[in-house]
């Protein structure tokens, strides 16, 4: 996120839990509101729940600083509060408190990372990660204006840009220690067939289409310019966890991008 410096200064609706001011702080983004900020100032938007629907109608703000972004870090606790206000700040231009005869199209821009689709814990089937909270907004998006939510950056895996930073990182390691011959080849080790691995297959197919038409038309995607690397390729391992995920397996999920060559580890009984 801190690549994103156009942003910084943007007052940006920021989701997710924890310390979230002081997290947007950390990458970079001076002028955040949250979801709660934004419910307290406009009540009337958050009526799922009985219990916090207001006992009396507000009086309606004007006050409120337009919002100019949003940044969605990671799953929230409230989800039904945090999609519906996330979708009326995008359906009102920023400006929750009025209304929009149409949407508008482009949207503000939308900054997402930790895009998990699942992930295992201690129980038995996977649990909802933010991909799921970001799928169902793209859902809502699309159901509501018939326009395909569009973001401006997704970080983390299994997004391109995150494997261009740790390599650019290990090169800068590698400078460090006074290497003098080039790291050629990197392994990704994950748990995740459809984050760690899948985000290293595309980084391999990223870094052989590289080879032939040069880094400059990718750049121009918004993927970071590869100052004259080394890299050839980019290796996925699947590492065994004592954690189960059968599930996955069962459904074919640990086959993925079954064009690029895939390296895993898996355990004499072939569980995971």
């Amino acid at each position: 996120m801190k690549l994103f410096s156009q942003y910084h200064g943007k007052r940006m609706i920021v989701s997710g839990q924890g310390p979230l001011v002081e997290n947007a702080q950390i990458l970079g983004f001076k002028n955040v509101v949250t979801v709660d900020e934004l419910r307290m100032a406009f009540p009337v938007l958050d009526m799922v729940d009985l219990q916090r629907r207001p006992k009396t109608t507000p009086l309606p703000r004007n006050d409120f600083p337009a919002i100019e972004g949003v940044l969605l870090l990671g799953e929230p606790v409230r989800w039904e509060t945090s999609l519906q206000l996330i979708m009326d700040v995008l359906l009102s231009n920023g400006n929750p408190g009025t209304g929009l005869a149409t949407a508008p199209y482009p949207h503000l821009p939308v900054l997402a990372s930790n895009m998990d689709l699942l992930w295992m814990a201690e129980a038995k089937m996977p649990r909802f990660g933010h991909g799921t909270f970001l799928l169902c907004l793209e859902t809502i998006y699309r159901k509501v204006t018939g326009k395909e939510l569009r973001y401006k950056g997704l970080m983390g895996k299994p997004s391109i840009l995150t494997y261009q930073y740790a390599e650019e990182l290990i090169r800068q390691q590698a400078e460090r220690r006074g290497w003098a011959a080039p790291i050629q080849k990197l392994y990704a080790v994950g748990d995740n067939p459809m984050s760690d691995v899948y985000g290293a297959n595309l980084f391999n197919q990223y870094l052989q289409m590289a080879k032939h038409e040069r880094a400059e038309k990718l750049g121009a995607s918004g993927l970071l310019k590869q100052r004259s690397s080394a890299t050839q390729s980019c290796a996925s391992i699947l590492k065994t966890t004592p954690r189960p995920c059968g599930f996955l397996q069962q459904r074919g999920i640990d086959r993925i991008a079954p064009a690029m060559k895939t390296e895993e580890k898996q355990s004499r009984d072939g569980r995971c």
